[in-house]
């Protein structure tokens, strides 16, 4: 298998762990806080990633320089506290079956980061094809927005989807040099002197009327999606190009609409399908022209 379709397969499996994290955070929002829920998340994870670099030690461990820390600086903002953060306060208000539409937007945030960064330059039709699929997302966001408390989560997604756009752009980048999963390793472990005390100040009182699909809810988003999901993903955007792989993404509302209706039982409207069917189409003719 040549370089190419390993970064599409390693792109595809990240993508499938990804699918399922909006649900998992509708869930687990129900039992935790968003604080706490962003924060919980990022210092279980942290703690795993710490133990995957320890028993890398003696094998092909990568320590990051300063100019390499900036740049975990910018994946821990992007993935770590921005995306999960902003994520988790948007699906107070709205389903996530809402809120997996407006992952249609996150292929052309990290096409978008991925020139800049990586100075990738996909062709014009590529953009073209782009930008007709996110303006899908955004016609569905503003016919569908009827009540100030929609907009509020429609506003909080965006943020989401910009700051993780940022993330997934600088460490497929930076993968290139430490290595994917080294890559969100230590970027976590960056994070955790302010996770872990914050873990602290929002934990629960108490865990009374916190069901047991909420604590799994919670071990998926940390384990799967704040670390496991990145080994494969940043691989794909190393081996196969950030802009290029990125459009893979167009898949999660998909999956994710189907798994937001079979975990949660959230009425999934035939405009919301259609939505996803019509960025799905845009993705295969980006990619085509990428």
């Amino acid at each position: 298998m040549n370089r190419q379709n390993i970064g599409w397969l390693n792109g595809l499996i990240g993508v499938v762990i990804f699918a399922a994290s909006l649900p998992a955070t509708r869930i687990a929002v129900q039992g935790f806080s968003p604080e706490f829920l962003t924060v919980a998340r990022a210092s279980i994870a942290a703690v795993l990633g710490l133990f995957c670099l320890l028993f890398s030690y003696k094998f092909q461990l990568k320590y990051p320089s300063i100019p390499q820390i900036k740049s975990l600086s910018l994946v821990a903002l992007g993935v770590v506290l921005g995306f999960p953060l902003f994520t988790a306060l948007a699906l107070q208000s709205i389903p996530s079956s809402r809120a997996i539409v407006f992952v249609g937007l996150l292929p052309l945030s990290t096409a978008i980061f991925g020139v800049f960064r990586a100075h990738e330059k996909p062709s014009i039709q590529f953009w073209l094809f782009a930008l007709l699929g996110s303006s899908f997302v955004l016609i569905f966001m503003f016919s569908q927005s009827t009540t100030q408390e929609v907009a509020i989560g429609d506003a909080y997604m965006l943020v989401a989807i910009i700051l993780c756009g940022l993330g997934y752009a600088e460490g497929g980048y930076l993968s290139r040099e430490l290595g994917s999963w080294q890559v969100i390793c230590w970027a976590l472990i960056l994070t955790f002197p302010i996770m872990a005390p914050l873990t602290i100040y929002y934990f629960p009182q108490s865990f009374t009327g916190i069901k047991a699909t909420e604590f799994l809810a919670l071990f998926y988003v940390a384990i799967f999606s704040m670390l496991i999901g990145f080994f494969f993903w940043y691989k794909g955007l190393a081996l196969g190009g950030i802009a290029k792989i990125g459009q893979i993404q167009l898949l999660q509302p998909l999956i994710g609409l189907m798994l937001s209706a079979f975990l949660l039982g959230e009425q999934v409207t035939m405009s919301m399908l259609m939505v996803s069917c019509l960025v799905l189409i845009c993705v295969l003719l980006a990619k085509k022209y990428a």
